[in-house]
């Protein structure tokens, strides 16, 4: 079968079944009054390394924009967490539908504490986290794009090697398609041509 995308079923049907897996960007951030939010976003991914960016990509633009977006635009700040095999549960928990005053971190039982470097939230045990302060936002079609200069990350120890983070140490998961996701304990490597 070939064909526009709508051949499909639409464009975000062909493309998140087929650019997989998607890296996860577990977004926390408070909103103006202060109520924390956590949510998954499989539109993720670096954008630069000097300065350190990385995007988030929720659905929604204007007054139809999701919190997280909502509530990085306003306080200019966000934390990114890597999820992993032992955290993909909660991840899925929070990708409920709750309302704006409720707390996903309460709902999906996390331990929540403050960022060190900016002004939201994160999960106190997780293995990767990355402090942003907005760098940027732009809107393409029916999504937001929110860029965040990463000021801080926390990565546990146990993913270091001689001080580095090991990728060979960091079960991270995947977005697939639908209820499918991916992690990376099955890895094979390959020499990088000269």
């Amino acid at each position: 079968m070939e064909g526009p995308p709508e051949e499909f079923g639409s464009g975000y049907r062909l493309l998140s079944s087929v650019v997989v897996p998607r890296p996860i960007a577990w977004v926390g951030s408070y909103d103006a009054d202060g109520t924390p939010n956590l949510a998954p976003y499989s539109f993720f991914n670096v954008v630069s390394s000097s300065p350190p960016v990385v995007y988030f990509a929720p659905g929604g633009t204007g007054e139809h924009r999701k919190d997280s977006a909502n509530n990085a635009i306003e306080s200019e700040a966000f934390t990114v967490h890597v999820v992993t095999r032992a955290f993909a549960e909660a991840m899925n928990a929070t990708s409920a539908t709750l309302a704006p005053e409720e707390d996903e971190f309460e709902h999906a039982d996390l331990d929540r504490v403050d960022a060190t470097h900016v002004d939201a939230p994160r999960i106190a045990d997780a293995p990767v986290v990355l402090e942003c302060d907005l760098y940027d936002t732009q809107e393409i079609g029916a999504q937001t794009l929110v860029f965040g200069e990463v000021v801080y990350a926390h990565v546990d120890d146990d993913l270091l090697t001689d001080g580095k983070p090991d990728v060979r140490e960091l079960d991270a998961v995947g977005r697939l398609a639908g209820n499918y996701y991916a992690s990376t304990d099955d890895r094979f490597r390959l020499e990088r041509p000269e």
